[in-house]
């Protein structure tokens, strides 16, 4: 029954894709270096009372088992928490910053069918120690310098500030438990949910339309502005004037076409902090990458210090790119007594930096329907060589 069957969300990567994934991954991870980030691994298993806690994923999409100890074990379900359990302890020399990235599969548990992939493989950076708003354009600028380099053309990535959103729902609602939902509203960008609910809360009509105005706060940092009549908090406009200083920040960097402000923003990720971020493409219904600034993560290790990130999905980035799989193999087929010109045709052709396919000629029912995949074919049969 289960022969050619797969669990919940995983799938398999056949040829044409893996090409294209690992071109994609070469040109990210290239951009990444050149910006002085160094590439660490980490454990697909870690426990679950450290990595698998602190992850911030829900629980019921966390992979459990149990070691032969008894331990609770999880697959990663991101890659920040283990990071900062890495830099928090064999990496920690206490000189700050330090940039780190990583490319690594993460997994998480979906509960029905519906097209989410249980496993998916992400890119991405953490740069730990430097609490400036230069730190958050660094990481801003360098994915989209990345993005760029894959192909990567229509796309705009969209910032706001966790640190708006809740003061204006704290000064009006005053409480986590009425704002909980309006902020799960604003995470599945369910605007009319949102809308629908706020007209049903007991509030004044005055409040009712601060909370309907954050809905308008997208475009260009002249938003910021406006967003401060909405607020009297210190926190909120403290958040505002971060948001303006990050984008002449970004403007430095030459990165502004990109770029977008979206206060509506926010994230199921209970560590972040303070600026958020999504990238959005064109021909995708989802988010292709994200990041932030977490700094208060590395207090779960007894390692204080402020942090800042981003992490694309590679999948999701392949599906905006829309690349077509290219051929570029070429073929050797020898019969048995012509087998050392082959090899040594097929080594030529090799060290000038081609993919080349040995096949003997006995090993194959139909050498023309064989041939027909392969870029170029050279013949080595009997005593007359064909090229």
């Amino acid at each position: 029954m289960f022969m050619f069957e797969k669990p919940l969300g995983m799938n398999d990567t056949l040829p044409s894709l893996y090409e294209n994934k690992k071109k994609v991954r070469t040109q990210m991870t290239d951009v990444i270096e050149s910006w002085g980030f160094q590439f660490i691994e980490t454990p697909t298993l870690e426990f679950y009372e450290t990595v698998g806690v602190q992850s911030a994923i829900l629980d019921k999409q966390l992979f459990k088992l149990l070691d032969q100890q008894g331990q609770t074990l999880v697959l990663r379900p991101d890659m920040t928490a283990p990071i900062a359990r890495v830099a928090a302890s064999k990496l920690f020399t206490g000189m700050y910053p330090i940039r780190l990235a990583y490319l690594a599969n993460v997994y998480r548990a979906q509960q029905k069918e519906g097209g989410r992939p249980a496993e998916f493989e992400q890119v991405g950076i953490e740069l730990i120690g430097d609490g400036t708003t230069n730190a958050d354009a660094e990481a801003i600028a360098l994915m989209i310098s990345s993005l760029k380099e894959t192909g990567l053309e229509n796309f705009k990535v969209a910032i706001g500030h966790i640190g708006f959103a809740n003061a204006l729902f704290n000064e009006v609602l005053g409480n986590e438990e009425r704002t909980a939902q309006l902020r799960r509203f604003l995470y599945e960008k369910n605007y009319v949910g949102y809308k629908e609910h706020v007209k049903g809360l007991s509030l004044s009509s005055i409040d009712k339309e601060r909370l309907l105005s954050l809905l308008s706060l997208r475009g260009s940092i002249e938003k910021a502005e406006e967003a401060k009549d909405l607020v009297s908090t210190a926190e909120a406009k403290a958040a505002l004037e971060e948001l303006q200083q990050l984008w002449a920040t970004l403007e430095a960097f030459g990165v502004t076409e990109y770029l977008k402000l979206d206060l509506n923003l926010v994230s199921h990720m209970s560590y972040y902090s303070g600026t958020l971020f999504e990238v959005y493409a064109d021909n995708v219904g989802f988010v292709i990458g994200s990041g932030g600034r977490y700094d208060h993560l590395f207090e779960k290790f007894n390692r204080a210090a402020p942090a800042t990130g981003f992490a694309v999905r590679i999948d999701r980035l392949l599906e905006a790119l829309n690349l077509t799989a290219e051929q570029k193999y070429e073929c050797v087929i020898f019969s048995q007594e012509r087998r050392s010109e082959a090899i040594q045709s097929a080594n030529e052709l090799r060290r000038s930096g081609k993919r080349v396919v040995m096949q003997e000629i006995s090993g194959i029912k139909d050498v023309d329907a064989y041939s027909k995949q392969f870029y170029d074919v050279t013949y080595f049969i009997g005593s007359r060589k064909e090229e």
